[in-house]
């Protein structure tokens, strides 16, 4: 399979063209708030509401996600649709702008309202994008306790640390 270059902001400009409501969270988001780890994902909490479900899902359908995994063989069929998508709550994709990981209620959270309320607008390439907020993102780490996340998230605190202390 050849490799497709990440770029994530044709992913969110397609997203936004199609109104979808979501915020940016993962490695991605850490980034715009200053993590100097660098990501080859886009990860995402979307509204779950079944207008946005559409929405999302027509956008889906232009970035021509596909379901990918260690086991999922490329040939599986995924046709995103609001049904498929009101079903499932995280869907791990691969797109034509490279992997997109959309999470309706992510690991420590109770979901897109809950990130919603602590993220903030950011400008990324001429968009504005809602962006979790940096104790949010420290919050979601803290309950993946996945080994990655553990050194990412002292990382986080530290940034955190920093910016109570008016550096950022």
């Amino acid at each position: 399979m050849t490799e497709i270059p990440f770029d994530p902001l044709t992913a969110i400009r397609v997203l936004l063209a199609h109104g979808v409501r979501f915020v940016l969270i993962g490695g991605y988001a850490a980034s715009l708030r200053g993590s100097p780890v660098i990501t080859g994902d886009l990860d995402l909490s979307y509204a779950r509401d079944r207008d946005n479900l559409e929405r999302l899902a027509r956008a889906l359908e232009e970035l021509e996600a596909r379901l990918r995994g260690p086991n999922v063989p490329d040939e599986l069929p995924f046709r995103p649709n609001a049904d498929t998508l009101e079903a499932g709550d995280q869907f791990t994709l691969l797109t034509r702008t490279g992997p997109l990981d959309i999470m309706g209620t992510p690991t420590g959270t109770s979901g897109f309202k809950d990130l919603e309320a602590g993220a903030s607008e950011m400008e990324i390439g001429g968009m504005t994008v809602r962006v979790a907020s940096l104790d949010d993102l420290i919050r979601m780490k803290q309950r993946a306790g996945r080994s990655k996340d553990i050194a990412h998230l002292e990382l986080l605190r530290a940034l955190r640390q920093e910016v109570d202390r008016g550096g950022r």
